[in-house]
């Protein structure tokens, strides 16, 4: 659990960011390679790039001073300097709240440990389905039991700092339910996030109008369960927001440059995963990017959850960190 000290250091800088217009969490796409492929994803195999060193993303995180530094890419454990990342990111007043998002292929519980003893807050793992039909999403044969099989070593009795984060789209968003229970057997937490067309151009796996009752039937019992159970990080605001996203086919009045943004493999900025640019400050991803962005076709988590005001901002994380 984190303590009350470094609790307070979070809201503060959160509290300091969305005042100053600051990020609350910035993504670390530390690779763009990957080593899985993904039916949704554009991103796939080796990629020749420039890297920065763990030392010199250190300094970046520290300039931008987000909130919440997610570790992300392409496959972030592809990269065998991970820790050393984390270790750069951690402040002695306990900020930022560190993740990493992966898919799990390459992490164990060797790997996993040494992950927390650098400091890190929490394994996000992605999962699209509560079943082998996972590996063939992902392009990885094995892949589910390998997940469900390290979850399960890592122990009843300890604390956990793992979580599921799936994707909603047409094709899994019938499985919600299970993936709920999925969580509550495997004593874990799990994060929604919904897909966008804008990495493959498939629009297929978007939920369609005649969908919609259903998906507001499904995520109505989501929430009765969370009430319940807990373990979804997701609150019923974001869920409405998801649901209207399917909705309109879009979400205007997006607030990367201000709420969020990311950093390039190479310490450069973009504006998110699916506009990549190199930019160089925050300041000049505004000027020449957010100050004219009308993109609306994604609602992705780091989208949904830093654009909330601020009354759910600060009530939401705060009973999360608390978990933690």
């Amino acid at each position: 659990m984190i303590s009350k000290v470094r609790t307070a250091s979070l809201i503060s800088r959160a509290c300091q960011n969305y005042i100053l217009g600051r990020p609350l969490c910035v993504s670390f796409e530390i690779t763009h390679s990957c080593n899985a492929k993904c039916i949704h994803c554009h991103l796939r195999g080796t990629v020749k790039e420039n890297r920065a060193s763990a030392a010199q993303l250190g300094e970046i995180c520290r300039r931008i001073n987000p909130v919440v530094a997610q570790i992300s890419g392409g496959e972030p454990l592809l990269r065998h300097d991970v820790e050393e990342i984390i270790k750069e990111f951690k402040r002695p007043d306990g900020t930022p709240y560190i993740d990493i998002t992966t898919n799990g292929s390459l992490l164990t519980k060797k790997r996993y440990d040494r992950l927390i003893e650098a400091g890190l807050d929490q394994v996000g793992i992605s999962l699209d389905y509560p079943d082998k039909r996972h590996d063939d999403f992902r392009g990885i044969p094995g892949l589910f039991a390998k997940i469900e099989n390290l979850v399960r070593s890592i122990g009843d009795g300890q604390d956990k700092k793992i979580s599921l984060i799936c994707v909603i789209h047409r094709e899994n968003f019938r499985d919600l339910i299970k993936m709920t229970e999925l969580v509550n057997d495997w004593k874990i937490n799990i994060n929604f996030s919904v897909y966008t067309w804008l990495r493959t151009g498939l629009k297929e796996f978007m939920i369609q109008k005649q969908e919609i009752k259903e998906l507001r039937e499904i995520v109505s019992k989501i929430l009765d369960f969370k009430r319940k159970y807990g373990r979804i990080f997701t609150s019923e605001t974001v869920f409405n927001k998801y649901i209207q996203f399917f909705e309109n086919q879009s979400i205007p009045n997006c607030k990367t440059g201000r709420r969020f943004y990311n950093v390039n493999p190479d310490g450069s900025i973009s504006p998110c995963g699916l506009h990549i640019k190199d930019f160089k400050s925050q300041d000049e991803l505004r000027k020449n990017f957010a100050n004219q962005n009308s993109c609306s076709f994604c609602y992705t988590s780091i989208r949904a959850n830093t654009e909330k005001n601020f009354y759910n901002l600060v009530k939401d994380n705060l009973k999360t960190v608390k978990k933690f």
